[in-house]
């Protein structure tokens, strides 16, 4: 192939070749991990001989997976999807009802908040958007409320759960990124889970201003007492979990299993699930993870394949032509809004953090800045079309079609814009309580 590489640059060459051919592939449905696979094999036979680009590749996938860390995700998995089981939902539900009841769209508020408990719990924005969804969608239409507007409130604030710890995608960056600290990624989590939630809260207040939407009564103090008492187990699991690997008493991988074990004896104590259901979380639990962990796998050989051809700095000198941080940053994330707009945030994570991440630290972002960052973006993506997670999930449960959701969830959107450069241009926001708490 070298004749080729007389006339054309061997890096651009590459990233030419990986990318169609990767976009090709799921254009005609293939598999995005082995679009992944397949995209990386083949551009790395341009550079390598036959046997030897099958051999590292096979060596690659096993190194990718290698990882005790990487264990944290299957054990976050399983812990989500029983306490999906669980009954925990409604509990939830019933205290956010308590902080957003006095709110004009007092329902609305509701969805917003028990997506923030939630997702906090269960680690999972398609989970929070079928399981408080599932609960809210009903009480709300019961209320008056517009159905789109509704799923609209429940596919914005969904993604907040995957920033409010413990977050299985932050343990995803930490891997890929090299280390970056997993306590000081999700103390850091905390201010922009909360800000994305806020920032929904606010769209949301002014629409049901408008509409009239109702304001709830108010709940008796002893009523008070008994819905806090009663959804206090389901948040102590987060106090656990979140403050054992920020003391230090266990690492991010024991703390998903004492997550799996403390959901499972809430589950039992709340006779919530019947054995057969939770063969049925084992199974889906393992599918899940299978996938997940195939494609990450197949990520190794993509990473390795834009590491042999200097993919990233080509890119990194592209960006780096501009000499203000300010317009890099904000090229980056529009470069990242539209990966979301077309790719779901894991593979998003494992292929663009490697071209990223150097860039960002070059121009003086720390790791955890960037990582929130990034986050924070394709979780944005999570909710638009055309392949939208949460989008999909929170329309099967509001009832509604994709073409009547899009005009409602427009103004949640722009303000989660506004909150994403105030993310990027203000790291304080990020890394300000991992500082005080001498994390970083």
């Amino acid at each position: 192939m070298d004749f080729i590489f007389n006339y054309v640059d061997e890096s651009l060459f590459a990233a030419v070749s990986l990318f169609v051919l990767f976009f090709w592939m799921l254009a005609q449905g293939v598999a995005i991990s082995v679009a992944i696979a397949v995209s990386s094999i083949l551009t790395g036979l341009f550079f390598l001989p036959f046997d030897t680009a099958f051999f590292i590749a096979t060596q690659k996938m096993f190194a990718g997976i290698d990882s005790f860390t990487l264990l944290a995700i299957p054990f976050f998995i399983l812990a989500g999807n029983i306490m999906n089981k669980g009954g925990i939902a409604m509990r939830l539900v019933n205290l956010a009802k308590l902080f957003g009841g006095r709110l004009p769209g007092a329902l609305a508020h509701t969805n917003v908040i028990a997506n923030m408990l939630f997702g906090s719990i269960s680690g999972s924005a398609i989970a929070a958007a079928a399981a408080v969804g599932g609960t809210m969608a009903p009480l709300q239409k019961k209320e008056g409320y517009d159905p789109e507007f509704s799923a609209a409130v429940n596919i914005a604030s969904a993604p907040s759960g995957i920033l409010i710890p413990p977050s299985g995608p932050l343990i995803l960056y930490s891997l890929v990124s090299g280390g970056t600290s997993i306590s000081a990624l999700f103390l850091g989590g905390y201010v922009p889970g909360i800000l994305m939630g806020l920032s929904i809260m606010i769209v949301a207040s002014i629409i049901a201003y408008k509409r009239g939407y109702p304001i709830a009564a108010k709940v008796p103090c002893k009523q008070a007492f008994f819905i806090i008492l009663d959804a206090l187990p389901s948040l102590l699991m987060v106090i656990v979990v979140i403050g054992g690997i920020v003391a230090g008493i266990f690492t991010a991988t024991e703390g998903a299993a004492v997550a799996v074990l403390y959901s499972f004896l809430l589950s039992l104590i709340y006779r919530m699930a019947s054995p057969k259901e939770y063969l049925e979380v084992l199974r889906s639990s393992m599918e899940m993870s299978a996938s997940i962990l195939f494609l990450i796998a197949a990520s190794g050989i993509m990473s390795y394949v834009m590491t042999i051809t200097s993919i990233p700095d080509v890119i990194a000198d592209a960006l780096l032509m501009f000499d203000s941080p300010i317009v890099i940053f904000l090229i980056m994330n529009f470069c990242l809004l539209i990966i979301g707009f077309f790719m779901d945030l894991t593979p998003a994570v494992l292929i663009f953090t490697p071209i990223f991440l150097p860039i960002a630290q070059e121009l003086g972002m720390d790791p955890v800045h960037f990582g929130l960052m990034l986050i924070f973006n394709l979780g944005i993506g999570s909710m638009t079309p055309p392949v939208g997670s949460v989008l999909f999930v929170g329309c099967a449960i509001g009832g509604v079609t994709i073409e009547k959701v899009a005009k409602p969830l427009m103004p949640f959107f722009i303000v989660l814009i506004v909150a994403l450069l105030l993310i990027t241009y203000f790291p304080i926001l990020t890394t300000g309580l991992p500082r005080l708490l001498g994390l970083m």
